[in-house]
């Protein structure tokens, strides 16, 4: 059973994100976790026990939560009555960010899935403040952001984006794969290439080890030069192979990395026109080597 949480503001944005989820998990059992957050704002403490309509004013808002998130649930169940999907609702006066931090630990969430705003005009940013903090935020399961007006293509080709400048534990690939294995898709490796070098021994040792992981999926490997940007290079890949899922893993000097630092995103927003999957980092403490981990340690250190 998966367990998958959706934050939701209750706008159309965060709808298509909770749509993209039904349809992406339609032969899954899933229990799906919709989150509300919400800091009324108190002027002072003197006002705490102001009343509206016979409540305090975090009662009301509250309230209003509560309500919105069992109409957001009744919406869902008119519109596919899936028997393999159950609901529950989590409405609290948080920040999002601890909220999904919370939520992630206690619940043993799976994966999360947050809608994006995008970008407009002159005051673009990369995907919103909101998606890019709990991606940045969340180190213990995949996150999965949609964009905003995308429609659901079952994604039959998935890009993972890496510069084999590290090592991929199997650990951290098992979200990759599982998503790759659910719709039978193509996994398209894709290293963005600074200029025209060849892989260092490093590089291309990680590359024989990536692959040797992904055997049993159907992948192959691209290599484009960079135009202008890591995030619009990307852009374009996904366009012209009609890539319907963009993976990456989430590491320090990583393109996430790259993509999401202030002077990048300041210069040159990623747009985000298909769903990006971002898989966390996993730390070494409390995680038990696998037989492929263990190989990868020998075949490196006696190479």
């Amino acid at each position: 059973m998966q367990k998958i949480l959706i934050p939701t503001d209750f706008s159309e944005n965060a709808w298509n994100a909770i749509d993209y989820t039904m349809q992406l998990f339609r032969n899954k059992r899933c229990t799906f976790y919709l989150l509300n957050t919400y800091t009324p704002v108190i002027p002072s403490s003197r006002f705490m026990a102001k009343m509206i309509d016979g409540e305090r004013i975090v009662d009301a808002v509250r309230d209003a939560s509560e309500r919105s998130l069992k109409k957001t649930v009744d919406r869902i169940k008119s519109k596919y009555g899936n028997p393999n999907h159950n609901f529950e609702t989590v409405s609290s006066f948080n920040l999002l960010v601890e909220e999904v931090k919370s939520l992630v630990d206690s619940l043993g969430i799976h994966l999360v899935v947050t809608g994006t705003k995008g970008a407009s005009g002159i005051d673009e940013v990369f995907m919103g403040s909101n998606t890019v903090r709990i991606i940045k935020n969340t180190k213990k399961c995949p996150v999965l952001a949609i964009p905003r007006h995308f429609e659901f293509i079952t994604p039959s080709e998935i890009a993972f984006a890496t510069d084999f400048n590290r090592f991929y534990t199997i650990s951290e690939l098992i979200p990759l794969i599982e998503m790759a294995n659910m719709f039978n898709a193509s996994i398209r490796i894709v290293h963005v290439q600074d200029g025209i070098k060849a892989l260092t021994e490093l590089q291309q040792f990680n590359l024989n080890m990536l692959r040797r992981y992904l055997k049993d999926v159907e992948h192959y490997v691209h290599t484009v030069s960079e135009i202008h940007s890591v995030s619009q290079t990307l852009e374009i890949f996904s366009k012209e192979l009609d890539i319907h899922l963009l993976a990456l893993l989430n590491y320090q000097h990583g393109y996430m990395e790259k993509m999401t630092r202030k002077p990048i995103v300041k210069r040159t927003a990623f747009h985000t026109q298909i769903p990006l999957f971002v898989i966390p980092e996993l730390g070494m403490e409390g995680v038990s080597p696998s037989e492929d981990d263990e190989v990868h340690e020998q075949a490196y250190h006696s190479s």
